[in-house]
């Protein structure tokens, strides 16, 4: 396909994110903070001029993933400085249509494959890149991107990927055709309710279908914070917020609740409890993969998901709202980098979307994964941190605006 997964095998292995340790958030948000101030006396810039052909060239297939034309070529040359000539390889369409599609896909899936049918959650990804929205409103934000109206495909949906998967056959040009719109409006989900990728049909599909919701929060804390569970495990947190549904003796042996089960549950489950009110529904026996299910949200409902199993300990805590506590911002967590500004808790997923999306975690994920992406490694030099603390303070600089460490990271790996 000409927009779709022509560069898949060679973008799998860069895009697919692996978790990081938690350390390093905090170090690279010293970094930054040390760094933002000489990045506002130098413009945000600290690239010199002097770009060479070779060198633009790399850049700019770094970014979209092909060769400039010879006027491309041109205005790179005679740009002032290497980061702005890589601003010119973002406004690329293979630049959306290949390297940002590519990126986004694993987060849609649990099986992190990038060979997935378009649907919206990586749509919303592309627009969102592609019109400079602050990617810190990911998890919260009431958007989502469709085909605008020259596309000719059919009308965005609540019970199926139809639009998307016509968008695909047809290759159609996703920097030209997409648009974006209110969920709220789109899905009747009320505003104050929608909350970015979590409630797009591809990202309800994926993590709200089944279970009991905690996918939806495992699969944030690996794909946008660059943390599987294994590494923000805390047993030292309280358990009374923990599920029925877990066993407190598994296998018959207490110590393992209390020496692993724990470190994951004892913080997951008061957050993830702000997708009380959410599932994804569909006829298990019609549709067994879901075809045809859309988003539900019940507000001031419980969904039933969170009580199942509830014989497993019923002593355990029975979700009886959507409020929910992040009891990871004292402790070992604490290095993920919580906001201070916000108050670490709340009703609903927006509020939770907003928590994890300020944090310095989800911040470094995102200008890592960049850097690993355009750079074909990840930083494991002094100087390569230093770059990556200098990129973050610029992506928070130019208003989370993810083109910006594209471009510093491609200038940076351009090459002598």
């Amino acid at each position: 396909m000409k927009y779709g997964m022509d560069r898949a095998m060679r973008q799998m292995a860069r895009c697919a994110a692996a978790p990081q340790l938690a350390t390093l958030a905090a170090r690279l948000a010293a970094r930054a903070t040390a760094l933002a101030g000489a990045l506002v006396l130098l413009g945000g810039n600290a690239f010199a001029a002097g770009l060479n052909a070779d060198q633009a060239t790399r850049i700019y297939n770094r970014v979209a993933g092909i060769p400039p034309t010879a006027a491309e070529l041109a205005q790179m040359l005679a740009a002032p400085d290497p980061v702005t000539a890589a601003l010119i390889a973002t406004q690329d369409a293979a630049f959306y249509n290949n390297t940002i599609r590519n990126m986004a896909a694993p987060w849609t899936n649990r099986d992190q494959s990038v060979f997935v049918p378009l649907n919206d959650y990586t749509a919303t990804v592309v627009g969102m890149v592609r019109d400079n929205v602050p990617f810190n409103t990911l998890l919260s934000a009431d958007l989502v991107y469709i085909a605008d109206s020259a596309s000719g495909v059919p009308a965005y949906s609540t019970t199926n990927n139809d639009m998307y998967q016509s968008m695909d056959d047809n290759n159609v040009d996703l920097k030209a055709h997409l648009v974006s719109s209110p969920q709220s409006a789109l899905t009747g989900i009320p505003a104050a309710a929608t909350a970015g990728i979590w409630t797009t049909r591809g990202g309800a599909s994926a993590f709200f279908i089944n279970g009991t919701n905690r996918a939806q929060f495992r699969f944030t804390m690996l794909n946008h914070l660059c943390n599987d569970m294994q590494t923000v495990m805390d047993i030292t947190r309280p358990p009374d917020r923990i599920r029925q549904d877990v066993t407190r003796s598994p296998g018959g042996v207490s110590t393992l609740f209390l020496t692993n089960c724990i470190g994951c549950h004892s913080g997951m489950d008061p957050m993830a409890q702000a997708f009380a009110y959410y599932n994804f529904s569909y006829n298990v026996a019609t549709d067994p993969l879901g075809a045809a299910g859309q988003l539900v949200y019940t507000a001031g409902q419980t969904q039933p998901k969170y009580h199942i199993n509830n014989t497993n300990f019923p002593q355990g805590f029975n979700t009886p709202d959507d409020s929910w506590t992040n009891r990871w911002r004292t402790g070992p967590n604490e290095i993920l980098g919580w906001s201070a500004a916000l108050p670490g808790t709340g009703n609903g997923a927006k509020a939770l979307g907003q928590e994890l999306e300020s944090s310095a975690a989800f911040t470094s994920c995102q200008v890592t994964r960049v850097f690993k992406d355009v750079c074909l490694r990840a930083p494991v030099s002094g100087g390569d941190f230093t770059q990556v603390a200098s990129m973050i303070a610029s992506f928070q600089a130019h208003n989370y605006s993810l083109r910006q460490p594209f471009a510093e990271a491609a200038a940076y790996c351009m090459g002598n």
